[in-house]
């Protein structure tokens, strides 16, 4: 048996690739391993969105080298978002590596592995075959109790700060009843839970098929319990979709809906095509329909042209809308954008400030949706075994992380627990 060793950068889109690319070597005779030392194939799965991650691939492969000196046979490869941008550039300056594989080609791995057992040389593939693709994906081997699920890569929107539809290529959508089918292998995996995933999942469209038709099928599974999904766009929340949050009981309470910025003239900056008061009118129906919904979302502060007045509109709209939690980050240039060429590049300084207020705020925002948890009971759906004996680790609905005095048997079920007491990271509890 050989052993693969994959390290996974950025994203559950990447996760969800790095286990299809185990899925697909395992026929191979390969098994994974958890570290590189000795094993036979090293796969780094890259991911392009913050600055320096090209950087952090290249110091991995520094590593690689020294490792790969002792035992020449193994094989490195680069595979994701870094290796779609900068392929050529890779197979250039790091000699370690012996194939480049993008996120839309991966299935080709086992040719690729062949190639250089047939010593025909290094090798890249980075096209944009998405249905063939889909087409090659090999069942699923094994299954947590909250497992991913592609239905829907790449995007159309092109907001001018993102190099994703640049790496990941235009929108495509799997048919339906391939996920279904895949769903239904999860599940009898062990899965009770599925977070279906997406650049822009909301803009599913499958054989006529929105994303609510498709939870509403999903819902239909026996055996699966949970239903979510990430990551969306404002534009694509439609109304059937904002219906489903009311009437679909599986699908659960939690929306991440990135905005990115709450002044009207960022927004327009960056091709987000909708206006701040657009994004605060969608959430009034979203939680028209599901009152006790939990909002989360994504913010980048110091954008090309920020003013001060530009980032208190973002810190308002905070307020406003009130979070769940959030994720936040300094705007960085991604070569090829073109929010990269834009003048008035906002000081690092005024960033890092920005950005600690605005993750002030928004932590704030989160230890009080917490604490508002505290003396209730909620459905927590048990994952493993927690870190401290005797404990397990499950979820609420709202994706929180909750540690309970429980038996193990109790994993993969969802049982009451009252929520007693918040620490930084997750709640407690004892069952009901």
């Amino acid at each position: 048996m050989k052993k693969l060793y994959v390290k996974t950068y950025g994203c559950q889109m990447n996760a969800y690739d790095s286990a299809k690319m185990a899925d697909l070597l395992a026929p191979l005779g390969y098994a994974a391993t958890d570290a590189p030392e000795g094993a036979d194939m090293v796969i780094l799965n890259t991911c392009h969105i913050r600055e320096r991650a090209a950087e952090k691939v290249y110091s991995e492969l520094g590593r690689l080298k020294k490792l790969k000196r002792g035992k020449s046979d193994m094989l490195v490869a680069v595979a994701g978002c870094v290796a779609q941008a900068e392929g050529e550039e890779i197979i250039a300056r790091a000699p370690v590596v012996d194939m480049v594989v993008g996120p839309q080609s991966y299935h080709r791995l086992p040719e690729m592995i062949a190639r250089a057992a047939r010593a025909e040389g290094r090798s890249i593939e980075t096209d944009f075959p998405a249905l063939e693709k889909f087409d090659m994906l090999a069942a699923p081997r094994g299954s947590g109790v909250s497992a991913f699920l592609t239905v829907q890569e790449g995007c159309d929107k092109f907001c001018t700060f993102c190099v994703v539809p640049y790496t990941r290529g235009a929108e495509h959508s799997r048919p339906p009843q391939a996920i279904l089918a895949e769903a239904r292998q999860l599940v009898d995996k062990g899965a009770r839970e599925i977070v279906l995933l997406g650049q822009n999942v909301n803009a599913y469209e499958g054989d006529g098929w929105g994303l609510a038709k498709l939870c509403e099928a999903l819902a239909r599974i026996d055996g699966l319990a949970r239903i979510r999904y990430t990551t969306s766009h404002p534009r694509d929340m439609g109304d059937d979709l904002i219906a489903a949050h009311g009437d679909n009981p599986k699908l659960m309470p939690y929306l991440h809906l990135p905005v990115q910025s709450g002044s009207d003239s960022v927004l327009d900056a960056m091709n987000r095509q909708h206006r701040a008061d657009d994004y605060r009118r969608l959430i009034d129906r979203i939680r028209a329909a599901r009152p006790d919904i939990a909002m989360t979302s994504d913010f980048i502060v110091g954008f090309p042209g920020e003013s001060d007045a530009d980032f208190e509109a973002t810190l308002k709209l905070v307020r406003d809308i009130g979070y769940a939690s959030a994720f936040s980050f300094k705007y960085s240039k991604r070569p090829g954008t073109p929010a990269s060429t834009l003048r008035k590049q906002i000081a690092e300084d005024v960033k890092t400030a920005r950005l600690d207020a605005l993750q002030k705020l928004l932590l704030a925002q989160q230890y009080a949706f917490d604490d508002s948890r505290i003396g209730k009971v909620m459905p927590v759906l048990f994952e493993k075994p927690a870190r401290d004996a005797g404990q397990l680790m499950g979820r609420t609905p709202y994706l929180q992380p909750v540690h309970v005095v429980a038996d193990t048997v109790l994993i993969g079920t969802v049982a009451d627990v009252k929520i007693e007491r918040r620490t930084a990271n997750s709640l407690h509890g004892v069952l009901v």
